[in-house]
């Protein structure tokens, strides 16, 4: 059974970065499709960065493009979310998410497997 932990969440100041990680303690997520969402107060869940399970192939929501990147290691189960350069607008809870099969859906529905989030917040 997946079970996703996320970790590395925190307070920054504006500029700064977090690197986000997530490890699947229950079984093994290597063939999954992997995705980082956020959620702030009053928001929808909205989708960030997605990956697929080879790695090869990433999309990223374009507010966050060239400054967010999303990786795995396999042999780890885990997926990291890499965020540099970030803003207040950047504070939400982020959660990790696993999905079965190949296709890169940005929609939150289509994920089966979610950890319990992280809080991101950043000072302006």
């Amino acid at each position: 059974q997946v079970q996703l932990v996320e970790s590395g969440g925190g307070l920054v100041q504006a500029g700064g970065s977090l690197r986000l990680s997530c490890a699947d303690s229950g079984s093994t997520v290597s063939t999954y499709v992997m995705g980082w969402f956020r959620q702030a107060p009053g928001k929808e869940r909205e989708f960030v960065a997605i990956i697929s399970w080879s790695g090869s192939s990433t999309r990223y929501v374009d507010s966050v493009k060239g400054r967010f990147t999303i990786s795995r290691d396999n042999a780890k189960n885990t997926v990291y979310l890499q965020m540099n350069s970030l803003k207040p607008e950047d504070t939400a809870v982020y959660y990790c998410a696993a999905k079965d099969g190949d296709l890169l859906f940005t929609s939150h529905k289509s994920y089966d497997y979610w950890g319990q989030g992280t809080q991101v917040t950043v000072s302006s």
